[in-house]
């Protein structure tokens, strides 16, 4: 915990006591009211942490820029969460057919997948885990690997291209047109 000075302390409480009004309206145009309280919170927690950076004259934009920041990350919380709603309910909609698979089987597809994947080059193993494992989108997945949209683009096409050849290899199987490989497990399918 930084040691912070009186005058510090002064200021942000003059922050918080003048602005959280504004912020949390502004949140709550976007979020409704329970989520807003949320945003408003974690906007004055990260001008706290960065007090320094906070314009002394007009304060008002660069915390609606933190509470915007705040806002999207939350957005992409929800969605993920839908995400993995709407994936729970397919796999439980396939669940009998993927129960008749073996364990074994299931064990043996997944390693078959992370060999073929070991394969690959740094950049198309971080490309591949950013889309298929983090469930990332492609805008998020550039802004990680350092790239525009368009140019990640290319590189997950071509990885998955790279990993379906490298399982069709393993398996000694030339004749898979779609790209994707038969011995790949529901969960861990590379989609075209």
């Amino acid at each position: 915990m930084t040691d912070r000075s009186a005058c510090e302390h002064d200021r942000f409480e003059v922050l918080y006591e003048q602005h959280y009004p504004a912020v949390l309206r502004y949140a709550a145009r976007r979020v409704g009211a329970e989520a807003a309280r949320d945003i408003a919170a974690e906007t004055f927690t990260i001008a706290w942490r960065r007090l320094g950076q906070v314009p002394a004259g007009q304060p008002l934009p660069w915390l609606y820029a933190t509470a915007r920041n705040c806002l999207a990350n939350e957005l992409r919380r929800q969605q993920r969460g839908e995400r993995l709603d709407s994936r729970m309910r397919t796999e439980a909609t396939r669940g009998p057919a993927l129960a008749s698979r073996e364990p074994a089987e299931q064990v043996a597809d997944r390693l078959a997948v992370l060999a073929a994947l070991a394969t690959l080059r740094p950049k198309d193993q971080e490309a591949l885990r950013l889309i298929e494992w983090e469930h990332l989108d492609v805008a998020a997945a550039a802004t990680v690997m350092g790239c525009s949209a368009g140019t990640f683009r290319v590189w997950l096409h071509r990885a998955r291209r790279r990993l379906a050849r490298a399982l069709d290899q393993a398996s000694g199987s030339t004749s898979n047109p779609a790209g994707a490989s038969p011995c790949l497990p529901a969960r861990t399918e590379i989609r075209p």
